[in-house]
């Protein structure tokens, strides 16, 4: 990989590996669903910053329902379940079960587009799974219910990014394809319009809601700037440049670098401890993500 390829997959991983540490910040002070919110809300702030910066025009070809909807998959539903685990989950767990979205591919892909399963693919499952388990059982939070509501949230999350891959190849590539970075901007768009309801309802029935926003100290304000226009706006920027540069395969090894950011960050800022579970659990799932990442062999002529 190139080395300008390679700085920007390095920061990509440890833009998005903070933005677990970034959620245990903000969520206690402003409460899951306003925070997913705001998250989109900036992102679309950023990249619509972006695309005038660059003098181009959202031109969406008849696709702009298309691209909103995919956001509800792609952004609006997994920020929500990210937001809601990190009411109970450190930052390092959700970073390694985020880790599980290729895994969730390879099971979307094949109960419902047809997709072709190899060998090496369901063992990459049936290993993804295992390190779950690991990682729930043995790390250095008691499996409660409320852990396990929160590693539920996250799987449902790379539920949806699992699926969003084929969604977008259904939606936007099959029907002519779209510049991807005003596909970014659309799926924002739809990510927020699905996330107001719930920011309106839970300001209008909790109580003192509007209050915590205001009495927030600066240091939630600062992390959720930098979740919306740095782990969201600017990691799409640098995401869809990978993929132009190096190819989506290569721009998915990202999924192994996560984790380790995600821990890291949640050790030095948070005193979120990293234990043999974190390392066995994460060591299992990079095994299924090689197994599934893998190029499969050149068939024999």
């Amino acid at each position: 990989m190139p080395l300008p390829s390679l700085v920007r997959l390095l920061l990509l991983a440890a833009l998005w590996g903070g933005s677990f540490v970034l959620l245990r910040v903000i969520v206690p002070a402003l409460g899951a669903g306003p925070t997913g919110f705001v998250r989109v809300l900036l992102g679309a702030a950023g990249l619509a910053l972006l695309l005038a910066v660059l003098r181009l025009r959202p031109r969406f070809d008849g696709k702009l329902g298309a691209a909103m909807a995919l956001g509800v998959v792609n952004s609006g539903l997994p920020f929500l379940m990210y937001a809601l685990a990190a009411r109970s989950l450190p930052a390092g767990y959700s970073a390694i079960l985020n880790a599980t979205t290729p895994l969730m591919g390879v099971v979307i892909g094949a109960l419902a587009f047809g997709e072709r399963v190899t060998a090496a693919r369901l063992a990459g499952v049936f290993v993804g799974l295992a390190g779950v388990a690991v990682l729930a059982r043995t790390g250095p939070m008691a499996l409660t219910a409320e852990v396990a509501l929160g590693i539920a949230a996250c799987l449902v999350a790379t539920a949806c990014y699992g699926g969003a891959g084929f969604l977008t190849r259904r939606w936007i590539t099959d029907r002519g394809g779209l510049d991807s970075r005003i596909l970014a901007l659309g799926s924002q768009w739809g990510a927020v319009l699905v996330l107001l309801p719930l920011l309106l309802w839970e300001l209008a029935t909790a109580p003192g809601a509007v209050a915590a926003w205001w009495d927030a100290p600066l240091e939630v304000w600062s992390a959720l700037l930098a979740l919306g226009l740095l782990c969201t706006a600017l990691a799409y920027v640098l995401y869809f440049r990978l993929i132009a540069d190096v190819g989506p395969l290569k721009a998915l090894t990202v999924t192994f670098l996560i984790p380790l950011f995600g821990v890291a960050w949640g050790w030095l800022l948070l005193d979120e401890p990293a234990t043999a579970a974190h390392a066995m659990g994460g060591g299992l799932i990079a095994l299924a993500l090689w197994l599934v990442l893998r190029p499969a062999p050149a068939p024999h002529s």
